[in-house]
């Protein structure tokens, strides 16, 4: 499914092509709004995306005025997407007014959607250190589970984003494999992650277990939530940010990683290109004077939206060098012996995110279990992405033999 030949492009493309399989877009809307833009060009991509949104959008509008309520929550989950896909090469700080449009765009007519489920995905307004953190509580398939909560208590995911992703994304990563076997799902937008950064501008930290913490606190209050069986799972960057969290909450009954991850400094360690004298000083070195040998880092368009434009932007940080020694403070090492819950991490071919699995996987002291996707199963590379169902299978049926 190559639409670009520019890297960075097609790395976008594939966020709303590997959605596919859960109704968050069609292959044909991708390759027609790829066919009008210009490689390589921001502004081309933002606007061919936006008019692809805004047409499927009016699709969902139209249903939606004849009263066909499925084509038109099919659609606007799609348009979604669209508008959410339109805003990646603008990232980064100050905020362009357009990504703010755009992600605004993305969370209306997710909205819309969310209540056209069924049953409807429920917002959710988690009380955060004096302001809060949106997301929704999606409930569970099936007949013996009512709107609001009545039938048994159910066990309940609550997911954890990456780095650049959103409680939008995560409804077709977590929520929508979770309902569908019985599971309620919580997705939350933390701090670094979609419109608590886009509009609040709070910024990513280290210390997750003060993030999940008011967030186990809210989802117990949910009817329906079985606070016996919470099960948190992180994906990408929330492969480090689950863990740490977990570490620091004794509630939760089950905790996935995916991939598992460790301190994060030692992965930096491995890939920069520093003289050996300067990484052995690390993290104790003047982000100034590491500032001349990171240049190299970002001399393609992929790694230069990665570090510069993503990277220091969800941290909030001024350069890379500050940004290789604020990776000092995010570590598992202070907190895995904490981790009491059985734990399962995932290890994938191909994902230089799993590089530390093994060493978190070596220093759990818990009930846990290590799972490898390889290309023989296609489930290679970041997140099992391009084969999210064998991901399904293998997580969930392990979560249902722990949560039972």
């Amino acid at each position: 499914m190559r639409l670009f030949d520019h890297p960075l492009f097609q790395m976008f493309a594939e966020r709303a092509l590997m959605t596919i399989t859960g109704g968050g877009a069609e292959y044909g809307e991708c390759a027609l709004t790829a066919q009008r833009i210009t490689e390589g060009d921001a502004d081309s991509w933002y606007e061919e995306w936006m008019a692809t949104a805004a047409m499927v959008r009016g699709w969902a509008e139209e249903s939606a005025e004849g009263g066909h309520g499925v084509s038109s929550r099919e659609a606007y989950l799609r348009a979604s997407t669209y508008f959410r896909i339109a805003y990646y090469p603008l990232y980064g700080a100050p905020v362009d007014p357009r990504l703010t449009e755009a992600a605004t765009r993305e969370r209306e007519c997710f909205a819309r959607f969310a209540a056209m489920s069924d049953p409807p995905l429920e917002p959710v307004r988690v009380p955060f250190e004096g302001t809060f953190l949106d997301g929704y509580l999606c409930r569970a398939q099936g007949p013996a589970q009512g709107p609001a909560g009545e039938g048994p208590p159910r066990p309940t995911v609550l997911a954890v984003n990456g780095y650049d992703s959103n409680v939008h994304e995560m409804y077709w990563a977590h929520a929508r494999p979770a309902t569908r076997r019985g599971y309620h799902c919580l997705l939350v937008d933390g701090p670094g992650q979609g419109l608590a950064l886009v509009g609040q501008g709070l910024t990513m930290r280290p210390d997750w277990e003060s993030v999940l913490r008011p967030v186990i606190d809210h989802a117990v209050t949910l009817p329906g939530v079985d606070a016996d069986r919470l099960a948190v799972v992180g994906w990408s960057f929330g492969g480090y940010l689950a863990p740490r969290g977990v570490g620091g909450d004794s509630r939760v009954a089950a905790l996935v990683a995916d991939p598992g991850q460790w301190d994060q400094l030692e992965n930096f360690r491995a890939v920069l290109p520093l003289p050996q004298e300067m990484k052995d000083r690390l993290p104790d070195v003047d982000p100034a004077e590491l500032e001349p040998h990171l240049a190299p880092l970002v001399e393609s368009p992929a790694m230069r939206w990665r570090l510069v434009q993503r990277g220091l932007w969800v941290h909030g940080l001024k350069s890379l060098g500050e940004y290789v020694v604020e990776m000092d403070r995010y570590r598992l090492s202070e907190v895995a012996a904490n981790i009491s819950c059985p734990t399962l991490l995932t290890l994938s071919d191909g994902d230089p995110t799993a590089a530390q699995a093994e060493k978190l996987y070596q220093a759990l002291t818990c009930p846990k279990t290590l799972v490898r996707f390889s290309a023989a199963e296609g489930a290679q590379g970041h997140c099992e992405s391009w084969n999210r169902s064998r991901y399904n299978q293998r997580v969930f049926d392990w979560l249902d033999r722990v949560l039972a």
